[in-house]
């Protein structure tokens, strides 16, 4: 197995600003985390049975952070985390220590689940508490946030409520955040721009097998939505956390080549990458 991302990969990451990693963690630890989220799930709502489709009322079910030595492990292996580092830059990322709130998605063919509205992801809550009750926040420099992240601890076929992802639209969006300075804009505000502005971009499914994962630049823009297939989609959406912030000096002004992370932006900025 190769241990990271081949040339191509990372091409492909920064011309559409998403990559599919096949075989990222183990299947005994997506089967491992699978009964764990059951557990789980059958506390909160014990009428929820595996085995029974009439049970599956809710179009979808969020579960609480989980640092549980599985998820712990499938965000840390050794191929996610040198694509961490072709990607986001060595040592400008955090080790995962969970896999964060998990929605889990019921098939519900004549339900709206309520959340599948095109958006930006936040890497941070400011500092004043007004602005913070606004909910997350985002900024040019990508605070807080490295990657988006999908893992996939069930097969995704795209009747199984895939993330849409419009590629190619982490380029729409730092002119969004370019006058908004290190305060940025909350995700509340910036998403509608966001989604106006990359109507354009080819929609592509973030589908695969149990134990892939994909990794997403964290200016995507991207969406959830129904599930139609036939089986419940356990899927994680963490974030990758950043060390510090994307350095956007154009060549020349900056120490080291721009990381496939900041590339795209500085190209989106006409700055010179």
């Amino acid at each position: 197995m190769h241990p990271g991302l081949t040339t191509e990969q990372v091409d492909t990451f920064e011309r559409d600003g998403a990559v599919l990693v096949e075989d990222a963690f183990p299947p005994v630890l997506a089967e491992r985390g699978r009964r764990l989220l059951w557990a789980d799930l059958r506390g909160r709502h014990p009428e929820l049975d595996p085995d029974d489709p009439a049970t599956w009322v809710h179009p979808v079910v969020r579960l609480d952070w989980s640092a549980a030595p599985p998820f712990v492990a499938m965000g840390n292996t050794t191929r996610l985390q040198t694509a961490y580092d072709q990607l986001a830059g060595e040592g400008r990322w955090s080790a995962p220590f969970g896999l964060g709130t998990w929605p889990i998605r019921f098939p519900q063919r004549d339900v709206d689940p309520g959340d599948t509205g095109w958006h930006v992801e936040g890497g941070f809550a400011p500092d004043d508490p007004d602005l913070a009750a606004q909910g997350w926040w985002t900024n040019l420099a990508s605070r807080g946030r490295a990657l988006l992240m999908l893992f996939l601890l069930t097969d995704v076929g795209p009747e199984d409520a895939p993330t849409r992802i419009r590629l190619g639209s982490h380029r729409d969006v730092p002119p969004l955040l370019a006058d908004a300075g290190a305060r940025g804009r909350s995700v509340a505000d910036v998403s509608p721009d966001a989604e106006a502005v990359s109507r354009h971009r080819t929609q592509a499914l973030a589908t695969g097998r149990a134990g892939d994962v994909w990794l997403v630049h964290p200016f995507l823009v991207h969406a959830a939505q129904p599930h139609h297939g036939s089986a419940p989609r356990f899927m994680a959406q963490p974030p990758l956390s950043a060390t510090g912030l994307l350095d956007l000096r154009p060549a020349g002004a900056r120490p080291t080549p721009p990381t496939p992370v900041e590339r795209p932006v500085l190209e989106a900025l006409g700055r010179t990458a």
